[in-house]
C-alpha cells in the first residue's frame, strides 16, 4: 500500500526515490495516519512511497570494509575535535558522501568473484552500489559520532581531577554507556520509532543526500524549470564551501569572529561585553563561518516557528536579563566575565578545585578547606542559563505537555496500540530479548567497573543511575524534552497541529536532574557524581541517537536484524577508537584543555561539565542553593517553570488565533542549552539564517526549497567538516601555521572580548562577596 497522495501536491512517487516501507503511514485497520503536509516534508527529503526492492543486498563485504573504515576514522576525528572550540565533526552527511565514490569505485574495479570460506560463500562484488549499503555505512559511522559526551567525562576525570584508572576502566564505562543506550532504543522502538507521525526531521538531510547520490532526477510538473540535479547542486555547494572555509579557519580568522565594533574600541569593556563573541553576549550576531552559524545545529533543518521561540529566549534572557543582572553586580558577577564556562573564586581567579578536595581521602569535599579558600562564583550567563533556566525547564516540560498536548498524546498512544509494528515485523524482526540482553550486559559491566576501580560510585548507584535513564527515556525521547513537538506550518496558513519528532536541531537540557539526584545521594563525592551523570544521562542521549538510526533504517527499508548487527559492531569499534584517541590527545597536544592550547583545543565542553560536577559533586546542591546562599534565588525558577505554561495556556484559550498560539514554553526556557560556551553570536546568526531560508526562501521559492534545502545543509556540513580536518593536519599540526600572522589573524584577539575583561575590578589582595 502507498501513502496518500494528491495530484495537486506535486509529489513525485516514482521509483527514483527512496521508498518507505509497505503499509507505512497506516494503522492496523488500513487507515491513513500521515497527514499530506507531512508528505511535502518527506518528499523534500527524498522519501516517498515507492515499492521497496527486497533483492538489494545489505551486508556486503563492500559495506563492511567501507563502513568499518569510516567508523574508525570518523570516531577518531570526532573525538579529537570534541576538545576544540569551535568544534568540528565528521558529520553523518560527510561519511555518506565520501562513501559513495568509494562504493562506486569498488563496483567498477573489484572483480565479481565468489570465495568459499568454511562453506560460506562470499561475493566480492555484488553489483551496483545501492542506497541500502550507503545507509548502513552511514549507520556504522554514525555510531562513532556519539563520542563527545563520553569523551568529556573521561577528560574531566583525567585532566581536571587527575584520576587515571587506565584503559580497561575507560573502555568498559564507554562501552556500557552506549550499550545501554542501544537497549533503550530497541526496547522502546514501538513508541519512539515506529509511529509514522513521528518524522525525525533530523535525518532529512541524510535521506535527501542519499536520494541525490543514488537516484536519477525525474523532474515533473512545477519543478521542471529546476534542471540542475541535486547531485550537481551538492557538488557545487561542497566545493564552494570547502574553499571558503580556509578563510575563517586559517587565512582570515577574524571573519569567523567578526566583532568589528570591538575592533574599533578594543579596550572599552562595556562595548566588548555587549558586542563581543568570546566573552560577550554577541548583540550584533555577524559571522562568516558556517561552523559558528551551525554550532547549535543546522538552521536549515529547524522549523522557523521553533527558531522564533529560541530567538525570543535569546533576546529576553541573554540580551536583556543577563546584562541587567551583570551591571547591577547581582551575585558579585560584575567582577567576572559577562560570559564564560569557567567558575571563579572570590579573587576573580579560576576556581582551584584542588584546594577544596582531599585527594588522599578519595576525592571528597573538605569543608574546612572550602571555608578557608572561597565560595564558588559563576558568570551570570552560566548561572542563569545552566541552572536557572535548567531548573525552570524541568516542570515546564511536564506541565506544558499536560496542558497543551494531552489530546495529541492520547491519540498517538491509541494509534500505537492499534497498529502493528511497522518496519519491524515479520521474519527479519529484531527480537526485544536481544535488546534486553544488551541492557543486562551493560548493567553487569558497569557494576564491575565501579566496584573494581576507585570511582566512588557503588553498585547500587549504578542501578539507580540506569533506573533513572530507563524511566526518563520515553519522556525525553517523546516530545517531552530535548526533542519537541512542533507544527508543520505552511506560510499564510493555519496548519493542523501534528507531532514531528526532532532531535539534534535544538537542545533542551535536563541533565541537571541527574546532577541534582547524584548531588544529594553522593554529597561531597565528585567522582560518584561524574559517573552517575555518565550512566544516567549520557546513556539516555545515546539511546536517542540509536533511535534516530532506527528511524533512518525504517525509512530506507533496512531489515531490523541487519540494523542491530551493524549498530553493535559500530559501538564496539567506536568505543575502542574513542578511548585510543583520548589517550593520544593527552600525550601529544601540548597544554591540552588550557587557554594556551594550540588551535582552540581548550576542552570547552569538558570544562563546563567539570564546573558542574564541582557544584553538584563537591560543594553539593544542599550547600550551594541553601537558604541565604548566593545562588538560592535560582531555585525560584522551578516556580517560574511551573507557572509560565499555565499563564501561556490561559492566554491561548482567551485568544486561540492570537500570537500566543505560536509560543512554545519549553523552547523559550530551555532552548539555549549550548550557552555557554556558545554565545549570542552563534544563536543569533543561526536564527537569522534559519529565518531567511525558512520564511523567505520557502515562501518566495517553495519549489527550490523543496528540491535543494536539505541538500544545501548536507553540502555545507560536509565541506566544513572535511576542510577543517584538512586544515588542521596540513597546516596546524605540521607547524606550517606557526609563522603565519597578520592583522586578520590578530585583530579579534587584541580585544577585551578575547581577554574576558570584567566590568568591576579588584585591588591587589582584595576579595569580593565578603
Amino acid at each position: 500500500m502507498m501513502l496518500p497522495t494528491k495530484a495537486e501536491d506535486n509529489v513525485d512517487v516514482s521509483a527514483s526515490s527512496v521508498p518507505l516501507p509497505p503499509d507505512y503511514g497506516q494503522d492496523g485497520n488500513g487507515q491513513d495516519t500521515v497527514d499530506t503536509k507531512h508528505l511535502e516534508l518527506l518528499t523534500a527529503a527524498g522519501i516517498t512511497a515507492a515499492p521497496d526492492d527486497h533483492d538489494l543486498p545489505c551486508l556486503t563485504l563492500r559495506m563492511w570494509v567501507i563502513g568499518v573504515s569510516f567508523c574508525i576514522f570518523g570516531c577518531g576525528l570526532n573525538t579529537l575535535y570534541t576538545f576544540r572550540y569551535p568544534s568540528i565533526s565528521i558529520s553523518q552527511s560527510t561519511a555518506q558522501f565520501l562513501a559513495y565514490p568509494l562504493g562506486k569505485a569498488w563496483e567498477r574495479l573489484v572483480p565479481d568473484w565468489t570465495l568459499t570460506i568454511f562453506g560460506w560463500k562470499l561475493r566480492l562484488n555484488p553489483g551496483r552500489f545501492n542506497y541500502k549499503e550507503n545507509i548502513l555505512i552511514f549507520i556504522l559511522a554514525n555510531v562513532s559520532f556519539q563520542t563527545r559526551l563520553s569523551a568529556d567525562v573521561l577528560t574531566e576525570q583525567r585532566i581536571f581531577y587527575g584520576v587515571n584508572c587506565g584503559w580497561g576502566f575507560e573502555i568498559i564505562m564507554t562501552l556500557t554507556t552506549m550499550l545501554f543506550g542501544l537497549a533503550l532504543a530497541g526496547l522502546f522502538r514501538s513508541v519512539t520509532v515506529d509511529p509514522p507521525e513521528i518524522l525525525w526531521p533530523g535525518v532529512f538531510a541524510d535521506t535527501a543526500l542519499n536520494h541525490a547520490l543514488h537516484f536519477s532526477e525525474k523532474v515533473k510538473g512545477a519543478v521542471k524549470k529546476l534542471q540542475m540535479s541535486q547531485f550537481t547542486f551538492f557538488i557545487i555547494v561542497f566545493c564552494a564551501s570547502f574553499i571558503w572555509y580556509w578563510f575563517p579557519d586559517f587565512l582570515f580568522p577574524a571573519l569567523g569572529y567578526f566583532t568589528f565594533i570591538c575592533w574599533i574600541a578594543p579596550k572599552n569593556v562595556v562595548v566588548n561585553q555587549v558586542f563581543g563573541m568570546k566573552s560577550g553576549i554577541g548583540l550584533l550576531p555577524l559571522t562568516f563561518d558556517w561552523s559558528q552559524i551551525a554550532y547549535v545545529s543546522s538552521p536549515l533543518l529547524t522549523p522557523p516557528w521553533a527558531i522564533v521561540n529560541i530567538l525570543a529566549s535569546l533576546v529576553f534572557w541573554i540580551f536583556i536579563v543577563s546584562p541587567a543582572l551583570y551591571y547591577s553586580n547581582t551575585w558579585s558577577s560584575g567582577y567576572l566575565p559577562l560570559q564564560s564556562n569557567s567558575v571563579y573564586d572570590n579573587t576573580a581567579a579560576e576556581y582551584n578545585v584542588s584546594k577544596v578536595i582531599d585527594s588522599s581521602q578519595g576525592f571528597r569535599f573538605d569543608e574546612q578547606k572550602y571555608q578557608a579558600y572561597s565560595p564558588l562564583y559563576m558568570p551570570v550567563t552560566y548561572a542563569l542559563n545552566t541552572f536557572g533556566l535548567g531548573f525552570a525547564t524541568i516542570p515546564a516540560l511536564v506541565i506544558w505537555l499536560c496542558l497543551e498536548k494531552k489530546t495529541e498524546m492520547v491519540q498517538a498512544l491509541k494509534s500505537i496500540r492499534k497498529k502493528p509494528r511497522g518496519g519491524d515485523s515479520g521474519s527479519n524482526a529484531a527480537p526485544s530479548w536481544w535488546y534486553l540482553v544488551c541492557a543486562v550486559v551493560s548493567l553487569a559491566l558497569a557494576i564491575f567497573a565501579c566496584e573494581y576501580w576507585p570511582v566512588q560510585l557503588r553498585w547500587y548507584g549504578v542501578i539507580f543511575a540506569f533506573a533513572i535513564s530507563l524511566v526518563l527515556y520515553v519522556p525525553v525521547s517523546s516530545p517531552v524534552s530535548s526533542v519537541f513537538m512542533y507544527t508543520a506550518m505552511q506560510p499564510n496558513t493555519n496548519a493542523q497541529l501534528t507531532l514531528i519528532y526532532a532531535t539534534a536541531n535544538t537542545k533542551i537540557s535536563i541533565d541537571v536532574f541527574c546532577r541534582i539526584i547524584a548531588g544529594y545521594v553522593f554529597e561531597g563525592q565528585v567522582l560518584a557524581n561524574l559517573w552517575f551523570f555518565n550512566l544516567g544521562y549520557i546513556s539516555n542521549i545515546c539511546g536517542l541517537q540509536f533511535a534516530q538510526n532506527l528511524k533512518l533504517g525504517l525509512y530506507s527499508n533496512v531489515p531490523a536484524r541487519e540494523m542491530f548487527l551493524v549498530q553493535c559492531v559500530g559501538l564496539v569499534l567506536s568505543t575502542l577508537g574513542q578511548v585510543g584517541v583520548v589517550n593520544w590527545v593527552f600525550n601529544h597536544i601540548p597544554n591540552i584543555c588550557s587557554s594556551s592550547a594550540p588551535n582552540g583545543f581548550s576542552c570547552p565542553f569538558s570544562r563546563t561539565h567539570f564546573n558542574t560536577s564541582i557544584i553538584w559533586g563537591a560543594i553539593g546542591p544542599r550547600r550551594f542553593f541553601s537558604s541565604g546562599s548566593t545562588y538560592h534565588p535560582l531555585l525560584y525558577f522551578f516556580i517560574l517553570g511551573a507557572i509560565l505554561p499555565v499563564v501561556v495556556g490561559a492566554l491561548k484559550k482567551r485568544s486561540p488565533q492570537g500570537i500566543w498560539r505560536h509560543v512554545h514554553v519549553p523552547l523559550f526556557l530551555g532552548g539555549l542549552g549550548y550557552i555557554p560556551p556558545a554565545s549570542g553570536t552563534n544563536y543569533g546568526s543561526w536564527a537569522i539564517v534559519g529565518l531567511l531560508v525558512g520564511f523567505g526562501v520557502k515562501r518566495k521559492a517553495p519549489q527550490w526549497w523543496q528540491r535543494y534545502n536539505f541538500v544545501l545543509s548536507s553540502g555545507l556540513d560536509c565541506a566544513v567538516a572535511i576542510a577543517g580536518v584538512v586544515i588542521f593536519f596540513a597546516v596546524f599540526y605540521t607547524g606550517a601555521s606557526d609563522r603565519f600572522s597578520w592583522w586578520g589573524t590578530q585583530v579579534h584577539q587584541n580585544t577585551c572580548d578575547w581577554d574576558s575583561c570584567s566590568y568591576l575590578s579588584l585591588k591587589e589582595g582584595e576579595k569580593f562577596g565578603l
